[in-house]
């Protein structure tokens, strides 16, 4: 019997499915996203793979997860009613928070209201000292008084935070259990389990995120789950994490906000896992969909992380350093630079006058106006469509009828006339806009923290991600862009490679020169008997699973850390010398500047916990089983810029490309993406995948 593997990925815009059998193939689907309930595209989509009976639900092995849901309830605001318990005197950690302003020179900048209004803030009576010591005693009292006040509010869930907690949870223990006692029906989060790190502010922001989208996500989950078990899957519901590890379902229910960038961070560990077959080790993975575009450094084929991130930020214009524009959550992210500029990314004048494009986006209701769903504002795939980049009849090979009139109609009205344009000026002035945002966030991952863009090759996926593919690389002055198969689903795709991961962290601050090594050690080893508990549990036996040390490590008096994997599960002076010297040459590498004469400071012991089984198979293009009747015409009018200007250019499908390098340009129509090659470049296929050589790079 052929077994399958399920892989689901939930965007604003689209629900991707593809479904990897045992045999070597696969089959793919792409379908517009519900946004009153996400699960319902889910059990849409599957009951279309199953229609046919070629997949028996009863032989799905595997369902594996990616969604939006988390990051959508932070956007929208559309959380829980969050309640914060805390130490008396941070009742306003949330507000004060780090004192930056990301967009110092915008009067109209306004500070993100804090998840936690003032009056659900209760401060309660106890003290921890940050060695571990009791200050003040708790007094129980006040925690229950405070539970008193809360009921008038209606609130459904609570975080719990207290000073210096990570240094000993044993207080926060305490409120939590009377919370159960007091209020079982509150959803609860306490930061010793979230997050048991030291930085009030970073500690209570993750802890209340956690608790304003746990509800959420759990109905959510829940939903899915039996979603698929009406339609006769057994096999346990996985969830990708925004570190690029997967965990059972209860594991994000728990922690939630682990998964905010659940669906960038599966499409990142699918180009990693694409590199590593192509002998590509560093790549800019890029992802465009109809929301939001991503990239993401991808270094020696392992994604780059990064130990937080703002949800709502965006890309601020000054440098990505500068935080306090969104929603901090700090846990290990695969390091990706979001900026609102998809597909469904909205044109528009600002009061100056000036061509803007996102963050707003049309969505999959009502979507683009070609998609002829009601949608009457120009975005960037109507631009697409009126240059004759995109198919002016029908995408999906022709799930999805287009209305270019419409598109026309949209850019006309709200672009061209008011600025006084040629409509193709309007379309292209759209696409040159969203391409510039675009370029920004590749810059971001890579010359802003010391990389240049030309020593990688890009990887583009997501459905509009090889549409801009080659105009955003020449910017970068990279020459050589990967199109992979299934690329408009391959942040589903890239589901099916990702691993069962844990990630554990344990505070230790201390000069590297005045390191307890019996006590250092001992707490390494419990983050170790801690992760194999963890990995056990997940059902992965201990010689399944691989452990990475690190240690987070700064010169004395700076505010971030750098992480520098350890070989050895037992520290000695030499190993921390041998770690210390790396430390240096990260830090050069990463910012220009190092000093072996400064005070180095380990701040907190980091441990991964990682299966070894990864099915990784990537099924060739003539394995994809997807629908090829509606081809179009063989060429089409192009509009490449003022330079080349409209010229007629053949399209074919990827079967048609062959070994040998052909002269662009060049349109390449897939079910689920499409491939510019502008006239300054060549294509061929090779190993599966469409490589795309820029003549004129850089």
């Amino acid at each position: 019997m052929i077994l399958h593997r399920i892989a689901i990925d939930v965007g604003g815009t689209f629900t991707d499915l593809v479904v990897s059998n045992s045999d070597g193939s696969a089959r793919t689907l792409k379908l517009l996203s519900t946004p009153d309930d996400y699960s319902r595209a889910i059990a849409e989509g599957l009951e279309r793979l199953f229609r046919d009976g070629t997949i028996d639900p009863a032989s799905v092995g595997s369902l594996v997860h990616a969604f939006t849901v988390a990051t959508n309830a932070l956007l929208t605001g559309k959380g829980a009613r969050v309640a914060l318990i805390t130490t008396q005197g941070f009742r306003d950690v949330l507000e004060i928070a780090r004192l930056r302003m990301p967009q110092l020179y915008n009067m109209d900048w306004d500070k993100p209201k804090p998840l936690v209004p003032r009056r659900l803030r209760f401060e309660i009576e106890e003290r921890m000292g940050g060695d571990g010591k009791v200050v003040r005693p708790l007094n129980p009292a006040s925690v229950i008084a405070a539970l008193e006040k809360m009921q008038r509010y209606d609130v459904d869930s609570v975080a719990i935070c207290l000073l210096h907690a990570y240094a000993n949870p044993v207080h926060e223990r305490a409120v939590l259990e009377l919370v159960r006692q007091h209020a079982p029906h509150l959803s609860i989060s306490a930061s010793h389990q979230v997050l048991p790190e030291i930085r009030e502010y970073e500690r209570t922001s993750t802890t209340v995120v956690n608790a304003f989208v746990k509800p959420v996500v759990d109905r959510y989950l829940a939903s899915v789950e039996n979603g698929v078990k009406r339609l006769g899957i057994r096999a346990p519901l996985m969830v990708m994490q925004s570190s690029g590890g997967i965990a059972k379902a209860d594991t994000a229910r728990q922690f939630p906000a682990y998964c905010v960038e659940s669906g960038p961070a599966a499409g990142a560990i699918g180009a990693a896992a694409l590199g590593e077959m192509l002998g590509e080790a560093n790549i800019i993975a890029f992802d465009m969909g109809g929301t939001t575009a991503k990239a993401c450094l991808i270094e020696n084929s392992e994604p780059r992380l990064t130990d937080e991130m703002e949800v709502g930020a965006g890309i601020n214009a000054g440098q990505r350093l500068l935080g306090g524009g969104g929603y901090l959550v700090r846990s290990p992210t695969i390091d990706l630079a979001e900026i609102g500029a998809g597909g469904g990314s909205l044109a528009w004048i600002d009061q100056g006058g000036a061509l803007r494009v996102g963050p707003q986006s049309a969505g999959a209701d009502p979507g683009p106006a070609c998609y002829g769903r009601g949608g009457k504002l120009p975005t960037v795939t109507d631009a697409n469509v009126v240059l004759g980049l995109l198919n002016p009849l029908h995408l999906l090979d022709g799930d999805m009828p287009i209305d270019a009139e419409a598109a026309r109609t949209a850019i006309e009205t709200h672009i061209a006339k008011p600025l006084g344009l040629d409509i193709h000026e309007a379309a292209y002035g759209i696409h040159a806009v969203a391409n510039a945002a675009m370029t920004r966030a590749i810059q971001a991952v890579s010359s802003e923290i010391g990389r240049s863009p030309a020593d990688f090759a890009m990887v583009a996926f997501g459905g509009n991600g090889a549409v801009h593919s080659a105009s955003l690389a020449a910017h970068a002055g990279i020459t050589d862009i990967i199109v992979p198969p299934a690329s408009g689903v391959f942040s589903a795709l890239g589901l099916l490679f990702a691993r069962i991961q844990h990630r554990l962290v344990a505070v230790y601050w201390h000069d590297v020169d005045k390191i307890d090594y019996k006590i250092m050690n001992e707490r390494v080893q419990d983050l170790y008997r801690q992760a194999s508990d963890m990995m056990i549990a997940e059902g992965v036996a201990p010689e399944r699973s691989e452990l990475q040390l690190a240690l987070d490590m700064r010169y004395a008096g700076q505010s971030s850390e750098l992480g520098i994997p350890v070989e050895q599960p037992v520290l000695s002076a030499q190993i921390l010398a041998d770690v210390t010297e790396q430390f240096h040459l990260e830090h050069e590498r990463s910012y220009g500047y190092c000093s072996r004469t400064e005070r180095v400071q380990i701040v907190s012991l980091r441990l991964r916990a990682r299966s070894l089984d990864r099915q990784d198979h990537l099924p060739s293009p003539s394995a994809l089983r997807v629908g090829v009747s509606g081809a179009g015409p063989a060429e089409r009018q192009v509009y490449f810029g003022p330079g080349p200007g409209w010229v007629m250019t053949p399209v074919v499908r990827r079967g048609a490309l062959t070994q040998k390098p052909q002269p662009g340009p060049m349109i390449v129509e897939e079910y689920d993406t499409t491939v510019i090659v502008p006239p300054d470049a060549s294509v061929r296929v090779t190993s599966g995948v469409v490589r795309i050589h820029l003549n004129g790079a850089g």
